[in-house]
Formats: C-alpha cells, structure tokens, sequence
C-alpha cells in the first residue's frame, strides 16, 4: 500500500505523551500537515519535552 492510500497514523511520545498527528503535522515546529512520521528528519524532537524520534511509538486515536 502506498503512502497516498494509506490511512494518516498518530504517534505519542512515550516521555510526556504528545501527539504527533501526521495529518495536521507540527508546522510550528517545521513539520508540514500530512509529513508521515517515516519523512520527519530523524534529529527532530519532541517539541513539548525534547524526546528523541526513537521515543514515540504509533497509536490508534
């Protein structure tokens, strides 16, 4: 299934437990609405605790 068709998947820091919703993405961070989670830079962090990448896991909302 390719990107274009798959369903957009949230992803909740497991440090503080923002959310990270790939379809209304982070723009104040950098992050446009609809980057999936695969193409946001691995040396981005979590904008509320300073969490790395490697700290979010996907969550069904």
């Amino acid at each position: 299934m390719s990107n274009e068709t798959q369903a957009f998947q949230t992803w909740m820091c497991l440090i503080c437990g923002w959310v990270y919703d790939e379809a209304a993405g982070a723009p104040e961070d950098g992050i446009a609405p609809g980057t999936r989670w695969a193409d946001v830079p691995m040396n981005w962090t979590c904008p509320e605790c300073g969490a790395r990448k490697d700290d979010f896991e996907m969550t069904a909302i």
